[in-house]
């Protein structure tokens, strides 16, 4: 059982401090120094400009709303989420990319989003309309403004990128209020803006759930697929039959979070109970075979340090990182930074 001690420090959420980063970006380039104020937020220069290095939400958040008020900028995080890269988000953006249909790539979103951000949580409702709701955790919401207005913007921006058109919000949703909705808000979001709203709400209307995504960017797929082919050769070779066929299709599919008997029988044509009885006649189980999988895929994602431990802990379909850790000590009785230091 966790101490209080670790439940205490695995309550505070960090975040990659990509934002904050942006925003010491603007005061350069405004020919401000962003020192005095890092250091307002408990922070060096070199603490602020390491990428690898994450930072407690609640000092982006306060790193935000210092620079916007030395800026004098009240709109900070929308016009920060405006003009960066896309593709600056990493993993969880070329996820998204790499997917079918814009409602998969909002799907991998809501799944991997705690990898940049783990105190906002992702949730994807399709009920009557696209709709994603943004959820604060063990973050007061009411501290900010300027991180929540990023996220949305950029949540838009990608939707618009994947698919290559100009999608107009049908309703945006935020908790903070403003006195007056900025011009630049209803010309960006094209849609019906509430300010003051009890929840922090993306809305598109039902049917860009079902828009391919253009120009798919197979990056991270074909990165992934090159780390699994090798650690099914290291591993657990290809075999002829039905073994093959679901270590191949499960290989695609654990990046997405997809990798259930149900979608790999889906995926091969047939029902989950068929797919059952022809591994069965092989001597085969599903859950066995994703269990190997997974094992060789974590020992070589581990030894290359081409992610980090969070990270694969998503890529491998696990959601909290104490369950891959666990199974990891299970499958080599050592935990997962033990074995990359061991390397």
């Amino acid at each position: 059982m966790p101490s209080a001690q670790s439940k205490k420090f695995a309550s505070i959420p960090t975040a990659t401090g990509g934002i904050a980063r942006l925003a010491c970006a603007r005061m350069r380039e405004l020919g401000k120094d962003p020192g005095a104020v890092l250091f307002r937020a408990g922070l060096t220069i070199e603490e602020a400009d390491d990428p690898t290095a994450r930072l407690e939400v609640r000092t982006q958040i306060k790193i935000l709303e210092l620079i916007a008020e030395e800026l004098q900028d009240e709109l900070l995080g929308f016009r920060l989420a405006l003009s960066f890269d896309l593709r600056e988000i990493g993993l969880v953006y070329y996820v998204m990319a790499s997917s079918e249909l814009l409602a998969d790539a909002l799907r991998n979103a809501e799944r991997y989003s705690g990898i940049v951000n783990e105190g906002v949580r992702l949730y994807l409702s399709l009920d009557r309309t696209t709709a994603i709701l943004l959820d604060y955790v063990n973050v007061d919401r009411r501290l900010d403004r300027h991180q929540m207005e990023f996220l949305l913007v950029a949540l838009v921006r990608m939707c618009r990128q994947l698919t290559d058109s100009r999608l107009a919000v049908r309703q945006l949703k935020v908790r903070h209020s403003r006195a007056n909705i900025p011009e630049e808000f209803k010309s960006f979001f094209a849609g019906d803006i509430k300010f003051g709203a009890d929840v922090d709400e993306i809305a598109f209307p039902t049917p860009v759930a079902s828009l391919k995504i253009v120009g798919r960017d197979t990056y991270l797929n074909s990165l992934l697929r090159r780390y699994a082919e090798e650690a099914l050769v290291d591993k657990t070779a290809k075999r002829p039959g039905i073994r093959g066929d679901v270590q191949e299709t499960i290989s695609q599919l654990l990046p997405h979070g997809r990798a259930e008997a149900s979608e790999v029988a889906r995926q091969l044509g047939m029902s989950s109970r068929t797919l059952s009885r022809k591994l069965r006649d092989e001597g085969e189980a599903f859950a066995g075979i994703l269990n190997e999988l997974r094992a060789a895929l974590a020992k070589r994602y581990l030894r290359d340090h081409e992610f980090t431990v969070t990270e694969i802990t998503w890529l491998l379909g696990y959601r909290e990182v104490s369950s891959f850790t666990h199974a990891f000590k299970r499958w080599t009785g050592m935990t997962p930074r033990q074995f990359r230091s061991s390397s």
